[in-house]
């Protein structure tokens, strides 16, 4: 049976991402993880999971895929000239630069630019905030894809495809919504860090949750 792990909205949570990595490890001997954006920002040690992300897992029977997420695009925005700086530090961004004692290191920023919007499989897509119904899914911005949200209660079709998302958290996710599941559960605000456990062959929701609390 072929696993794929969808993680949720970190902010600089690295002793929670820590241990749920290895959860995720105990589970299962291979699989794909993959993370849905928000490293960064609130929380206390953004650049020690920047650190942990960039290099990779630890074995070879493991692949990840980091998405980008509104956060991810706040901070990089704000350092080529995108968005307003004053933006991104009242929203997390005066923590982050702490973690790294002022000032983020050039190769930091271009990982963090280079992450894709999104990924998709045979039975599910994953970004990091949602889709735009309305459009095809060639079709969604990178606006869409970081920044949308959604009510609780609201599914929809996703192309025949279960939707996995994070970016609008919730104490009491990881939750489904018909087609979709949010696995923000809200940890740099004293919820818990989610991951959703998807097997691979299987459409539908995730077979199982795993959380760890900060």
């Amino acid at each position: 049976m072929s696993l794929t792990f969808a993680i949720g909205d970190i902010h600089g949570c690295i002793d929670p991402m820590m241990r749920m990595i290895e959860r995720v490890e105990a589970y299962a001997p291979a699989g794909k993880i993959v993370f849905l954006g928000d490293y960064v920002d609130r929380g206390p040690d953004s650049r020690s999971v920047i650190e942990r992300l960039v290099a990779g897992p630890s074995s070879p029977d493991w692949q990840w895929i980091t998405l980008k997420g509104n956060h991810e695009d706040m901070l990089t925005g704000a350092h080529d000239g995108r968005h307003a700086e004053s933006w991104w530090l009242e929203n997390g961004g005066i923590e982050t630069l702490a973690s790294y004692g002022g000032a983020l290191p050039p190769e930091h920023l271009r990982w963090m630019e280079s992450l894709p919007f999104i990924h998709t499989d045979q039975h599910r897509i994953f970004v990091h905030a949602g889709v735009r119904e309305g459009r095809y899914l060639e079709e969604q911005t990178p606006h869409d894809l970081m920044w949308i949200r959604f009510p609780d209660g609201v599914s929809g079709e996703y192309w025949g495809k279960h939707l996995v998302h994070g970016h609008t958290p919730s104490a009491s996710n990881p939750r489904i919504w018909g087609n979709r599941t949010n696995v923000d559960g809200a940890c740099v605000f004293g919820g818990r860090l989610a991951c959703a456990v998807f097997d691979d062959e299987v459409p539908g929701g995730p077979v199982e949750f795993l959380t760890v609390r900060p």
